[in-house]
């Protein structure tokens, strides 16, 4: 993929166009745009979130420094059976099978809506896996589900990453995904009854009482979504300097506590149950009692 920047037309007082998406260098100006954010991030970490309305649907955004150099995150996403390991982390992922077809190599992951319903009321997502680019200077990953439950459809994960020295990584991850009206309608019903008190992260004034007001709604909905992924991608990472036999469970208690670190927006199991429910999924798909 072409790293140049594209110029614009030859004429008094003109500067270079905006570099190209998907692109390091794209990315690495995205990071210096965002320096003071992640210097300054509110999440206690250089990690900064949007989110958006977008035409037809939602997309959530996580930009994010890491300590991890991008020739490890390259190496430890480099297939789909790694995505799948990392993904399970996730408190309602249940099962992630691999497989392969014509365009490319498969996801199929089962998710439940509430994490104490059993594996055989999940739904699938069976996403396409694909590594766009990855060099020296740039990753980028992307997974695709054209259908989901609910009315939604279009999904989109993409993962991007520039090195910052040896030592540290920049990274954006990308969520979004399509619904029809009658799923927006549903979704903005409950978020008004029974999901009510349910916040995001970005800060969109004051509280009576002077504390910060978090959004809430659907840009809330999907703020907590993209932040549990990326929290799902930290502590994947988290595991890679682990000895194999104890990593799984130095990812899992990883991403307890980092969830665990924002409880009004992202609590929901505490952590003896998380554990219990992971080790019986991984027993059952390896056949054991």
């Amino acid at each position: 993929m072409g790293l140049g920047l594209l110029l614009a037309a030859c004429a008094l007082g003109a500067e270079a166009a905006p570099p190209d998406p998907g692109t390091a260098v794209a990315l690495r100006e995205q990071h210096r745009k965002l320096a003071g954010q992640l210097a300054s991030s509110p999440l206690r970490r250089p990690v900064h979130l949007e989110s958006a309305e977008t035409h037809g649907g939602l997309q959530g955004d996580v930009y994010a420094v890491v300590d991890y150099p991008l020739e490890q995150v390259s190496a430890a996403l480099a297939d789909g059976s790694q995505w799948c390991e990392m993904l399970l982390l996730h408190v309602n992922n249940r099962r992630c099978r691999v497989g392969r077809q014509p365009e490319g190599e498969t996801l199929t992951l089962s998710v439940v809506k509430r994490y104490d319903r059993p594996v055989e009321q999940a739904f699938e997502l069976p996403f396409v896996h694909r590594v766009a680019s990855s060099s020296r200077d740039y990753l980028e990953v992307r997974l695709s589900a054209e259908s989901g439950p609910l009315g939604t459809s279009n999904y989109r994960v993409t993962l991007a990453a520039v090195p910052l020295g040896e030592r540290q990584t920049f990274l954006h991850f990308s969520y979004a995904y399509h619904h029809h009206v009658i799923a927006r309608l549903a979704t903005m019903a409950y978020l008004a009854t029974f999901g009510s008190h349910k916040m995001g992260f970005t800060v969109i004034g004051k509280t009576p009482n002077g504390e910060p007001d978090y959004i809430r709604g659907l840009r809330g909905l999907m703020e907590r979504n993209a932040m549990r992924y990326f929290l799902t991608l930290d502590a994947y990472l988290a595991g890679l300097d682990t000895p194999p036999p104890e990593r799984a469970d130095k990812r899992l208690h990883r991403w307890f506590e980092q969830i665990e670190q924002y409880p009004a927006q992202l609590h929901e199991i505490d952590l003896a149950t998380y554990l219990e429910l992971k080790r019986s999924d991984r027993r059952r798909d390896a056949g054991k009692p």
